[in-house]
């Protein structure tokens, strides 16, 4: 496997279907795990769903398509970010990486795209077959709006969030905040414990479903508007 070339990765386990990789990655514990969708038993999906769900690991999903509906429950159970099977060792290397830091594996014009297909219903229909772990109760619902949380979001959370409805980064939070890198991984983790959700894309849906969004879209719409009309 081309992580156990590269320094400071060891794979600790393979899984042949999903209630073996679950089983695994609760015995193991890895930082992340590389997870096939199409599997026996147990598919990738509720696989993805029990892992995130239980806080077992991150999950990277690897998919021989682009975006196709696996890929939309996948994201929607939990998993971190997708990559196509045919991606380039190094590009594989900085994934996992950045999903074992904590980091999303989508750029900002692909989480729109997800953001946008999850609202309007739209799935691609696609093919997709174990497991790899790295060390380094599954539901595919709507995540709850970030207008309903039991914990109000500080305002500093709540600018985390609205870049996370962005796809930002962490890096890229960072210099849009003016804020220690740290201190926007704290703020994620607090951001995405009162949501209640286990990733970065599950966050940005609750965002984007929520009044702080529809506001926000609401006012760049009639500042277009004005715009035009002083044009």
């Amino acid at each position: 496997m081309i992580l156990e070339s590269v320094g400071g990765f060891s794979v600790v386990g393979e899984a042949a279907d999903g209630a073996a990789a679950v089983r695994m990655a609760r015995a193991l514990r890895p930082d992340v795990v590389l997870m096939d969708l199409r599997m026996p038993g147990m598919d990738g999906i509720a696989a993805t769903a029990e892992i995130t769900g239980q806080g077992l690991s991150a999950v990277l999903v690897l998919t021989t398509f682009d975006i196709d509906d696996y890929v939309y429950a996948a994201l929607r159970a939990g998993a971190a970010g997708f990559l196509l099977k045919s991606v380039e060792p190094a590009e594989l290397v900085r994934a996992v990486s950045s999903v074992a830091q904590g980091d999303s594996v989508l750029s900002p014009e692909v989480t729109g795209m997800l953001i946008a297909a999850f609202v309007q219903g739209q799935v691609v229909q696609g093919q997709d077959t174990g497991a790899a772990a790295v060390s380094a109760a599954p539901t595919t619902g709507n995540p709850p709006s970030a207008g309903r949380l039991a914990e109000p979001l500080t305002a500093r959370e709540e600018a985390v969030l609205a870049c996370l409805g962005e796809g930002l980064s962490n890096q890229q939070i960072t210099r849009r905040l003016g804020i220690a890198e740290t201190t926007v991984k704290t703020h994620v983790s607090r951001v995405l414990a009162k949501l209640g959700v286990s990733s970065r894309v599950q966050a940005a849906l609750a965002y984007r479903e929520s009044a702080a969004y529809r506001q926000a879209a609401g006012s760049r719409e009639t500042a277009g508007s004005r715009e035009r009309l002083e044009s």
